[in-house]
């Protein structure tokens, strides 16, 4: 027979677990880097920018363009780490709490 109050305690637990994760993520970094390492972009896991390092090398005016692609390059690659290393945290935070039912991503639930 379903249990449905047993079910409600679990989504409640599931709750409180999504929410003290995501309290963390703040404290997740992630690096991004292009140019062989001339610029590299710090993001953390509310996917806000902490910070920009780059080789002086680069400040020039000529390099202007450049220096901007290198930047974007860079803030993607963070992106995309920042977002794994969440996907990462918040399966862990949930683990054996949700259901694995097939056919139903819920990988895209904490994004």
């Amino acid at each position: 027979m379903f249990d449905i109050m047993g079910m409600m305690g679990k989504v409640k637990e599931a709750q409180a677990k999504i929410k003290e994760a995501q309290a963390k993520l703040v404290h997740l970094t992630a690096e991004g880097e292009s140019g062989a390492g001339m610029v590299k972009v710090y993001v953390n896991g509310e996917r806000k920018v902490l910070k920009i390092e780059m080789d002086e090398s680069l400040l020039t005016p000529k390099d202007k363009e450049m220096l901007s692609d290198l930047i974007v390059a860079a803030t993607n690659k963070a992106m995309e780490a920042i977002e794994q290393k969440i996907k990462t945290e918040m399966k862990s935070a949930t683990e054996g709490m949700i259901p694995n039912i097939p056919g139903m991503d819920l990988g895209n639930l904490f994004g």
